[in-house]
């Protein structure tokens, strides 16, 4: 398969991102009619009834009629779930799309993989009706009965019919308009003519119309009418193109699925009038015309078309232009059948769950390129073997397509319900589109599966063609095919998942297990994986314990998705773990986080070949916070990856936060008192990994109480809500501040996140609380060597008042070395505090910035000994610096308060 001559491919570029509508295919270009016009003439309304109705009526004899009847019923349920999934998310990918939003990767997968078989099994079908079909055009009826050359020109349809869809949606389109008129206008035509004579000039197989055709009590088994309803399934098979074209249609979230309902009833009315007039003419014999004549089964429209029209004069010219007809329904078919194809690989592409090639865009044209091509040559590889190895091409593959269409479009259905039932109650009208409908039309499609796919199919005196299985014995080659092709899908479903798997796994292990308790804030999270391998990224939170109870607040996201994401996002909440222990403020972390960033994107940039786009996350990044900061499109530092991170630090003693932002949401706050909930106005600093930025911190008073809401920008970028939507949601949400905070967090999820998400969302939520004044003592010194003394006996006092007079000889010494220390190598006064919380924390701080070190003094030093006692008796101690100088610290484990 090659594309158009004259073409030459420059660098066609990957699309854009997985999104609805962010793909880069060409918006806009179809309006209703255009896509009523591809739903329909997808089906091949001719060429399907050629196909198709002799082995209907094989199945069930005259009640042929009430069957394609029947299974209108659920095409239309489907349709239904259709219409409401795309309207949610307007995404060709559809099945696949859906149902992994719905049921996860591995199901969503699967789903794809039915459209994909589906559609290739079909090609095999329609490339050898045209390939027949344009010899009998001709007259050639030797060619026509040949293999050989009916393969080689089935194969050259889907070569042309390829080069039509890569060229642009917008011909194709005006391609199927022209082509359906002409076939409607054929089969009405047809249909009138051929009841007329049934009335007034009847041949000798002609048979009145009966109300018993309309009874589908009277098919003669279940199995004869399992059968009959699948093979008129197959004939329905092909409205969903017209939602498959959803990004490329205006209005594309309501467009497409009127299109599919109206496509439906459309073809409800051609299919009934046409079998039922037929069927009056030729009768359901076995012989001659008669459409049970397996002779003709696969194709009796051609026969027919002689015997109502004649063969003389206008006759002849209807009857060629009945063959003609056929010829380019199969042809439009065809090409139609490429569109949906190429659209679930190109959107499961986009989606990373099949290799990304196949994701890029014609620059000119705004199709698919390798999606496109990629089928095409699939379609004709498989037709060839189908070729190769069945008796009879077309009765196999129709029959056994209709397995794959029945699975996915009941897959579809139950997908619907699903990613719907938190609103299934909200109204009656819900409740049946949404729920009821589509619900019933998974149920029809899961039956009919499950009966004929092991059943009926499975029979090896069913069809054309056994097939000797190891384990199973002779097997029905429909059921081979059908199902083989299917599980053929689950072998590489868990191949292609097992990084989505994986970086899931790794996702959530590196996550905090649990919140440990604090003093400072009581505090709940979730984490919401994505739905898709390409949304699993590296968002996440954490609760870092600081020094003197304070408490840091977390959350971030790496851009990106897969393994490479989530170890990114693993050694950076390390990062951060490790420089909040170091008692930096939020703005100067930040500073060293970014310095992480880069250092470790350029590194593993160099690992993946440096490849423009790829670094932490292993992808081109994105659209990142609401200031628009971009990354990885370009420019001296495009091998980065953009992160972004949100970080507190919450104090209970004085109730202040102080808090920076690197390319993310600022937190929500809700007032204690009033439930007013506020985005404080924190200045947007640029994302992690650019090197050389800058970022502010704002500190801000908070009440006890207070509620904060901590979030990464999935929660903002969820299905049908723009961000200010999303925030006034969340915002509706926080005032009710006063729920438990597990409550509240369910709460937002299910109000932001109704259905399924596109990317992984980390959330937050902690309440302040102070610490207890009778718990604080703190005492201002003068700089005098004698206000030492002073010091230990006021820290004696307290701990005798706080129980703790077990402990006064090991505080005293480290009050009195740290005081001293203070003393002797600063100026200005000296600041003692006792903290008593879960542990006894002693506090001295004066106005000098040098850190004290750690050592050990030689046996002839006088000095050099205080630090190494304090940390040998000490649980731990620090640094940290302030505005004004230095603050040491140092904790002992101490038993639990008694009472408040």
């Amino acid at each position: 398969m090659t594309p158009p001559s004259g073409y030459v491919e420059e660098a066609a570029p990957v699309t854009a991102g997985p999104g609805a509508g962010k793909k880069g295919l060409k918006a806009g270009a179809l309006g209703l009619a255009s896509s009523v016009a591809i739903g329909v003439a997808s089906t091949a309304p001719a060429y399907s009834l050629a196909a198709t109705l002799g082995l209907i009526v094989s199945r069930v004899g005259p009640q042929a009629p009430v069957i394609t009847m029947l299974a209108f019923i659920p095409m239309l349920l489907i349709a239904y779930a259709y219409r409401e999934l795309n309207a949610g998310d307007a995404d060709c990918g559809t099945t696949f799309t859906w149902a992994t939003r719905a049921f996860g990767p591995r199901i969503g997968w699967m789903g794809g993989w039915g459209i994909i078989v589906a559609d290739v099994i079909v090609m095999a079908n329609l490339a050898e009706i045209a390939g027949i079909y344009t010899y009998r055009l001709f007259g050639y009826e030797s060619l026509a009965e040949s293999r050989l050359w009916v393969t080689v020109a089935g194969v050259l349809w889907i070569v042309v019919m390829t080069a039509v869809s890569y060229v642009g949606i917008e011909i194709s389109a005006a391609l199927q308009r022209a082509l359906l008129t002409v076939e409607v206008v054929v089969l009405v035509l047809f249909a009138v003519t051929a009841m007329a004579r049934v009335y007034t000039d009847p041949p000798a197989t002609a048979i009145r119309v009966s109300a018993s055709w309309f009874n589908p009590l009277l098919v003669p088994s279940a199995e004869a009418f399992t059968a009959g309803l699948l093979a008129a399934v197959f004939i329905y098979w092909g409205w969903d193109t017209a939602v498959t074209v959803n990004e490329e249609t205006a209005d594309s979230t309501h467009i497409p699925g009127r299109a599919a309902v109206l496509s439906t009833v459309l073809l409800l009315v051609i299919y009934v009038a046409v079998a039922t007039s037929a069927q009056a003419f030729a009768g359901v014999g076995t012989g001659g015309i008669g459409l049970a004549n397996t002779d003709n089964a696969d194709d009796v429209l051609s026969d027919l078309g002689s015997a109502v029209f004649g063969d003389e004069g206008i006759g002849r010219f209807l009857t060629g232009l009945l063959i003609f007809m056929v010829l380019t329904s199969a042809a439009a078919s065809t090409q139609t059948t490429i569109l949906p194809l190429a659209r679930t690989v190109f959107s499961m592409a986009a989606h990373k769950a099949v290799p990304a090639g196949f994701a890029r865009v014609h620059r000119k044209y705004l199709t698919p390129t390798w999606s496109t091509v990629g089928m095409g040559l699939v379609s004709i590889a498989f037709y060839v073997l189908l070729s190769l190895t069945s008796r009879n091409v077309l009765s196999d593959s129709i029959e056994s397509v209709g397995l794959a269409i029945a699975f996915y479009y009941g897959l579809t259905g139950f997908a619907c319900v699903w990613y719907y039932r938190k609103v299934l109650r909200r109204s009656a009208k819900d409740f049946v589109c949404k729920g009821l409908l589509p619900g019933l039309g998974g149920l029809t499609m899961l039956s009919v599966f499950c009966y004929a796919g092991f059943h009926v199919y499975a029979d090896p005196a069913y069809g054309a063609t056994s097939i000797d299985l190891p384990l199973f014995g002779p097997t029905g080659g429909v059921a081979v095919v059908g199902l083989g092709a299917l599980l053929i899908g689950v072998v590489l479903m868990l191949v292609v998942t097992r990084e989505h798997t994986a970086a899931l796994g790794l996702q959530r292990r590196l996550l905090p297990r649990r919140l440990a308790p604090q003093t400072a804030v009581e505090a709940a999270s979730r984490y919401v994986p994505a739905d898709s391998r390409s949304g699993v990224g590296g968002d996440w939170f954490d609760v870092v314990p600081l020094s003197g109870t304070r408490v840091a607040l977390v959350v971030g996201n790496v851009r990106g998705h897969g393994l490479h994401a989530a170890a990114a996002m693993g050694l950076l909440r390390t990062s951060v773990r490790v420089l909040a222990r170091m008692d930096l403020p939020p703005d100067e972390l930040l500073s060293h986080l970014d310095d992480v960033a880069r250092q470790t994107s350029s590194e593993w940039a160099g690992e993946l070949g440096g490849k423009p786009g790829r670094g932490l996350a292993g992808e081109r990044g994105g659209e990142l916070g609401e200031d628009g900061a971009r990354s990885g499109t370009g420019g001296p530092l495009s091998g980065v990856a953009p992160v972004a991170c949100l970080y507190a630090v919450y104090d209970p003693v004085s109730g202040r936060c102080t808090m920076a932002r690197a390319g993310s949401w600022p937190p929500a706050v809700v007032d204690a008192a009033t439930g007013t909930v506020s985005f404080p106005d924190l200045p947007p600093g640029p994302p992690l990994g650019l090197g050389g930025q800058s970022f502010q911190s704002v500190e801000m008073q908070l009440p006890p109480g207070s509620l904060i809401a901590l979030f990464t920008d999935g929660l903002t970028h969820s299905v049908g809500h723009d961000p200010d939507v999303a925030l006034g949601r969340l915002a509706e949400t926080l005032a009710q501040h006063r729920r438990p905070l597990e409550e509240l967090c369910d709460l937002a999820l299910a109000r932001l996140l109704p259905g399924p998400v596109d990317n992984d969302v980390a959330m937050l939520l902690v309440r302040t609380r102070m610490l207890d004044e009778r718990h604080v003592a703190d005492w201002e010194l003068e700089a005098d060597p004698a206000m030492v003394g002073a010091a230990r006996a006021a820290v004696t006092g307290q701990l005798s008042a706080w129980g703790l007079d077990e402990h006064a000889f090991v505080t005293e010494l480290i009050v009195s070395e740290l005081v001293t220390n203070a003393i002797r190598y600063t100026d200005g006064p000296v600041h003692v505090r006792l903290i008593r919380d879960e542990n006894l924390i002693c506090e001295v701080s004066d106005t000098g910035h040098t850190s004290p070190h750690l050592r050990h003094a030689a046996t002839d030093e006088e000095g050099g000994r205080g630090l190494f006692l304090i940390a040998q008796m000490a649980y731990r101690w620090g640094t940290r610096y302030t505005a004004d100088g230095k603050t040491i610290w140092a904790e002992q484990a101490v038993p639990p308060t008694e009472g408040p």
